[in-house]
């Protein structure tokens, strides 16, 4: 996703809307496309302002997120399960489908973490 036009375009365009331009026109003063003159026009007379509208999913609102306490449980349980045996588990008590690496993602905003530690027997020396 792009990013949003400059504050100072939105504010030059609602002067121009304030002297009696269509947003057409304005949109085409500024070179901007005539559709986003429109929209914008339709946006500042409805509002008063030219803000810009926010952009993206609102945090906190993904399918996992009512599962929060499912996935403490689980990983309370048993701290090395893998993410598609989540996923699995997931699927067999609420009926729904993620995919390991959304869990993964999941978890991961929440704050858990597992780091595979690769230790070597007591017996074993490292090469001189």
């Amino acid at each position: 996703m792009s990013a949003p036009l400059p504050e100072a375009l939105r504010a030059r365009f609602k002067r121009l809307i304030e002297e009696g331009l269509s947003g057409r026109a304005a949109a085409l003063r500024l070179k901007l496309s005539p559709v986003t003159g429109a929209r914008w026009e339709l946006s500042i007379r409805r509002t008063g302002q030219e803000r810009v509208a926010p952009q993206g999913r609102p945090k906190g609102k993904g399918k996992l997120d009512p599962h929060r306490a499912f996935f403490a449980e689980i990983i309370g349980q048993d701290g090395v399960i893998t993410m598609s045996e989540l996923a699995a588990a997931l699927l067999i008590a609420t009926r729904v489908q993620a995919h390991p690496n959304a869990i993964g993602k999941f978890l991961r905003k929440l704050g858990y973490t597992y780091k595979k530690r690769h230790w070597l027997p007591p017996s074993a020396t490292a090469p001189r």
